[in-house]
């Protein structure tokens, strides 16, 4: 599986949000852009699919700017990927439910499946507020606190 640099810059503009939202204030994208070092031009198509997806809200003129359309602890990773990259995880570009295997490939779809569950579990599992208070769930933590997890076969 592999994250977007689109996904990747779309969670830290949301989370970036979810940190600055007790002022109140919209937070310029040109300020996002430079705190997370995002090129800004990217990061405003970033956000204009995140309020499509009505993950975000903007505000024109001299006082506007972005914020989050929803409580960060209503808003999971696997929301602001979906709004930026679409379904989480396909295989050729399509669903795994869509496809179809024949011969010794029929294995080959409950695997996809099952990889499409524990990425959703896990993606759908963590909100912005989690991260945002440093307080991933237990399980995500888990599977991190593994030194399997961080080598590179």
């Amino acid at each position: 599986m592999r994250i977007s640099a689109r996904a990747d810059y779309a969670v830290r503009a949301v989370l970036e949000l979810a940190v600055r939202q007790d002022g109140g204030d919209p937070v310029k994208a040109e300020s996002i852009a430079a705190v997370q070092d995002i090129p800004h031009k990217f990061l405003e198509g970033i956000l204009g699919d995140l309020r499509r997806g009505g993950i975000v809200d903007s505000r024109r003129g001299g006082g506007g700017g972005y914020r989050l359309a929803r409580d960060p602890a209503a808003i999971t990773v696997a929301d602001v990927i979906r709004a930026v990259d679409g379904p989480i995880v396909s295989v050729r570009g399509e669903r795994p439910t869509g496809l179809t295997y024949t011969g010794s490939a029929q294995p080959l779809l409950p695997l996809w499946i099952a990889l499409r569950a524990n990425v959703r579990r896990i993606l759908e599992g963590v909100t912005i507020a989690d991260i945002a208070a440093d307080a991933l769930p237990d399980p995500v933590r888990a599977l991190a606190a593994e030194p399997a997890a961080w080598e590179n076969p």
